[in-house]
């Protein structure tokens, strides 16, 4: 005869099943680039771990990388300053909104300034390219000599700058993302926290989901 199983202990609770075989789903690492990503027409967007007023919720795009430092431009940081009432003979050339942006805390009174040039436009002129469309103009050119030639510009009042090594630790740090950037990112409409979230949702992995965290922590 069969022996009937015995009636399970209703304060025992459900049976435990073994963990043997279960296993969980891996965490994709949060992908930020290295040194190695960083040059002329990259961005290093600022991760929420940095807190430096200066750069917290920023996005930089990347001029100039070599053995002597890093420099570049902070965008999307428009402020009250007309280009008309400063360089009038540019303010026509230059996109909405026709301000100077705060390119950096590194020499404010200097002048900086960046058009895309679609098609195969030369160097001179005024002209010294940075990457692909995008160039660095004089501004004691002719402007009416680059007029019809560009997409748009955009003049920055000072930049960002990192001594050698300096870029390296923070980078090592998790302060930056280092990603590709391209000439719309120059000229674009959007600024502050916005710009940030749409360079990350860009991206890939982990680092587009972090798009839907806060720009800057500390203002929260």
């Amino acid at each position: 005869m069969t022996p009937v199983p015995s009636s399970p202990d209703p304060e025992s609770g459900p049976p435990i099943r073994p963990v043997a075989g279960r296993r969980r789903a891996a965490v994709p690492r949060l992908s930020t680039g290295t040194l190695d990503d960083v040059g002329p027409g990259s961005l290093l967007v600022a991760m929420p771990a940095l807190t430096d007023p200066n750069f917290a919720g920023t996005v930089v795009y990347v001029l100039d990388h070599n053995d002597t430092g890093t420099l570049g431009v902070v965008l999307g940081r428009p402020s009250q300053v007309e280009i008309r009432d400063v360089l009038p003979g540019w303010c026509d050339l230059a996109v909405e909104p026709g301000v100077f942006h705060v390119g950096g805390p590194c020499e404010t009174d200097t002048a900086l300034c960046l058009a895309s040039c679609p098609g195969a436009a030369a160097e001179g002129a005024g002209l010294r390219r940075v990457a692909g469309d995008v160039y660095l103009v004089d501004l004691d050119a002719d402007p009416d000599a680059l007029d019809g030639g560009l997409a748009g510009l955009r003049v920055f009042a000072g930049y960002a700058g990192w001594s050698p090594g300096q870029l390296a630790a923070e980078v090592a740090e998790g302060a930056w993302a280092c990603v590709p950037g391209t000439p719309g990112d120059v000229l674009s409409d959007l600024s502050g926290p916005e710009l940030w979230r749409a360079v990350l949702a860009r991206q890939t992995g982990r680092l587009a989901v972090l798009s839907t965290a806060p720009a800057d922590p500390s203002a929260n």
